[in-house]
């Protein structure tokens, strides 16, 4: 059995010896099964829940409480955990929402518990996750790299537009430039031909949002000479388009296409890589013929209606992405589906066939799991169906029978 977590007004972690810890699986609390918590792992922060308290089992009964059970009248708080990259969520936290009506911010909450001393988190391993350990990002010498780089290229918008997102959202794609290795992200166009849900750079619907969004369109020179750069000089090189703090990267192909092409007249090296909806064939077509190694498609269901109400995408379809996905494997780009998580939607069978089906159709190199940031009492009223998820480890095992040739992954990885 694992114990309940909370937090009291002066931040301090306690266990409730008596309550048993309960995780969420779409509109269910439940016991966690054995398998589906570890320990939680080096690089995951703990955080209070903001306006939630906890809920847990005391001798087969939920047990409220929005007071410190110590009896000191301090309120209570929901705990739970935020996963480095790698890890991907199979509960998110039981806990009741104060503020009716207002929802949490986009963030990756996981649930958490505590059994022999150690705290544990509903999660499971599907990446390796040295590069994107916490320890290596934020460190003292950030601002110096990023004064060497701004230095070196005086005149580039995207490189102090990455470094405001480095210093101020700690961007890991954007640190990464100044830290001249891994992936770098290169964001080049504000554009979208999508609203999706649960954007994190165009706020709606009552949520805030956690970035500002690109507001000029990049020179090609200017992406060259990040681009360049990285992919000489850095440490398993990726530069990436479609980041966070951006619209659809594909929306700006000629500008990208040209830059593609420019750079890889200059170098061979690394790996060049788009983010992408996968909804505008026509401008990654440009991309493909330019040079495109890598292309990673974010998804959030295969069923269509679902699609639809997720992504909310304006002229375009699932086919489309369909189309973009086939045409990327026949001219030779490796290709992943990014695919949105969410414990209690993601592991439906009906989601779960619709994904199979779709692969196997139109098959592809890695699904990497994406924990998505949201508040689920806030995407659940969007996709009110009653259908009760199999449990996260039961998604991936299905999968992995099911899909054998493709690769399970949290991240893209270079290719070059």
């Amino acid at each position: 059995m694992f114990l309940t977590l909370y937090a009291n007004e002066n931040n301090e972690l306690l266990e409730h010896p008596g309550v048993a810890m309960l995780g969420r699986t779409g509109s269910d609390w439940v016991e966690p099964e054995e398998g589906e918590m570890i320990p939680l792992p080096k690089g995951a922060s703990l955080v209070t829940v903001p306006n939630c308290y906890p809920v847990g089992l005391e001798q087969d009964r939920l047990a409220y409480f929005d007071s410190d059970p110590s009896g000191c009248g301090r309120k209570a708080y929901a705990v739970a955990a935020l996963l480095p990259q790698g890890f991907t969520r199979t509960l998110w936290p039981a806990c009741v929402n104060s503020q009716k009506g207002q929802s949490l911010p986009l963030l990756g909450y996981a649930a958490v518990g505590f059994r022999d001393g150690q705290v544990y988190v509903a999660a499971v391993q599907t990446d390796e996750h040295r590069k994107w350990h916490p320890a290596y990002y934020n460190t003292s010498r950030l601002p110096l790299h990023i004064h060497r780089k701004l230095r070196q290229y005086p005149r580039n918008r995207i490189l102090r537009h990455l470094a405001r997102c480095s210093l101020e959202y700690s961007c890991f794609t954007a640190q990464n430039i100044f830290y001249q290795r891994w992936e770098g992200g290169i964001p080049t166009t504000a554009a979208c031909n999508a609203d999706c849900v649960g954007c994190i750079s165009e706020g709606h619907d009552g949520h805030i949002s956690p970035q500002q969004r690109l507001n000029f369109v990049p020179e090609v020179e200017e992406i060259c000479e990040i681009a360049i750069d990285h992919l000489e000089h850095a440490r398993e090189a990726i530069i990436s388009f479609g980041q966070g703090c951006e619209g659809e990267p594909a929306l700006n192909a000629p500008r990208l296409a040209a830059a593609i092409g420019r750079i890889r007249q200059a170098t061979g090296k690394g790996t060049i890589n788009i983010n992408t909806n996968g909804g505008y064939s026509g401008g990654l077509s440009q991309l493909y013929a330019a040079g495109l190694d890598s292309m990673r498609v974010t998804v959030f269901s295969f069923n269509e209606d679902n699609y639809v109400k997720y992504h909310r995408p304006r002229g375009y379809k699932l086919d489309q992405v369909r189309d973009s996905i086939a045409e990327a494997r026949e001219k030779g780009v490796h290709v992943s589906i990014n695919l949105l998580v969410c414990p209690g939607f993601t592991d439906r069978l009906s989601e779960i066939e619709t994904l199979v089906e779709f692969v196997r159709k139109t098959p592809v190199n890695m699904i990497q799991m994406r924990n998505l940031n949201i508040d689920p009492d806030y995407l659940l009223n969007i996709f009110n169906s009653k259908e009760a998820g199999v449990g996260m480890l039961s998604f991936l095992n299905i999968i992995r029978q099911e899909l054998p040739d493709v690769a399970i992954g949290s991240y893209t990885h270079p290719v070059r």
